[in-house]
């Protein structure tokens, strides 16, 4: 496997860095979206340039390192679904409109105490022609300035996805917490699902492929912020980086960064090729749960004081990172994912 980034996504990295570079805040996101980095992996037909997962990454990768504040995971959580099982009538509705920078798609993937579920306890009940909603999601990206939510619902014969407005009646957005009373949706709301559970399998997917790259650009960004830090500060006439605890420590943020960096490129590899990618993403996931957090917790070390400077950026990489840990579904869940595969396993020892 070769992971070397190709032409097209060298000039996407650089273009996403760049623009990152020049702009901060809310701008960042309509400035990206100017560089037609949202319309990556819109179809032609709909003013984009077909591209997919791989790309995508690259870009998120980007805003990772720069720690930008802007809804990023919308394009893993809306975009990437929707261009890949949205009906005809809502991906014209909403691709232009996420490309534009006008509209942010987000998903509802995580329950209480159940994340990444596969059977939802938020319920689908056909009445009147319509389905009404109700449930609890948690951990939803982005979802104060959403335009729409995915939210998978059991309902009878499997589970389905759900295009829900988080202005419509029945709705109560607290935080990253979404509380759903008898809301209704029509069918028109429900995203076409081929096979049973293949519209919330690849949610999932999409969800953990995203917040590896977004992570592996965050982690890449702290490690280089900090490297940079402990090779000018001194102590005693000596740079930081001179001491060997110091040494030791900047080690194992690397270590952290380039296996998460290898897993979740590995990940988005298999996605984008057609490959089951589960694996590799439950790997990435983990790497991302369990030693996320601890790395970002020796850079912040290493940093002293500086480190929790509200004006010095560290604090906005350990707080991505953390939330991103989270939105894993945390180390016990990931590897508990992956004992649960004992097929998998057996082949992986032989």
């Amino acid at each position: 496997m070769d992971f070397t980034l190709d032409e097209t996504q060298r000039e996407i990295a650089a273009l996403a860095a760049g623009v990152l570079e020049r702009e901060t805040g809310s701008q960042a996101w309509r400035a990206l979206a100017k560089a037609g980095l949202l319309s990556l992996a819109l179809p032609r037909d709909l003013g984009g340039d077909g591209l997919g997962i791989a790309e995508i990454a690259v870009v998120l990768t980007e805003i990772g390192r720069a720690a930008a504040e802007v809804p990023a995971l919308s394009l893993t959580l809306g975009l990437l679904p929707l261009e890949q099982l949205g009906s005809p009538a809502q991906r014209v509705a909403l691709l232009p409109e996420i490309a534009d920078g006008d509209a942010v798609v987000t998903a509802a993937v995580h329950e209480p105490s159940a994340p990444l579920t596969t059977r939802p306890s938020t319920r689908a009940v056909a009445e009147h022609g319509s389905w009404v909603l109700n449930g609890v999601k948690t951990a939803v990206p982005h979802a104060a300035g959403a335009t729409r939510i995915l939210v998978p619902a059991s309902m009878p014969g499997g589970t389905g996805v759900f295009l829900v407005d988080p202005r419509a009646d029945g709705v109560r957005v607290t935080g990253t917490t979404v509380r759903l009373d008898a809301v209704t949706v029509t069918e028109a709301d429900l995203l076409p699902d081929r096979e049973s559970g293949q519209a919330v399998a690849t949610l999932h997917r999409c969800a953990l492929a995203g917040a590896a790259a977004l992570a592996d650009g965050a982690l890449a960004g702290a490690l280089a912020l900090t490297t940079a830090h402990i090779r000018r500060r001194e102590q005693f006439g000596r740079p930081l980086a001179a001491f060997q605890a110091v040494a030791q420590q900047i080690a194992d943020v690397y270590i952290a960064s380039r296996t998460l960096h290898l897993a979740a490129l590995s990940a988005v590899w298999r996605l984008s090729s057609g490959l089951d990618p589960q694996p590799d993403l439950d790997t990435a996931a983990y790497w991302l749960a369990e030693e996320g957090p601890k790395a970002l917790a020796n850079c912040h070390h290493l940093h002293g004081g500086l480190g929790v400077d509200i004006t010095y950026p560290l604090h906005r990489y350990s707080t991505l990172v953390n939330e991103l840990s989270r939105f894993a579904g945390g180390a016990e869940a990931r590897l508990g994912a992956r004992l649960a595969c004992p097929a998998e396993r057996e082949e992986a020892f032989t």
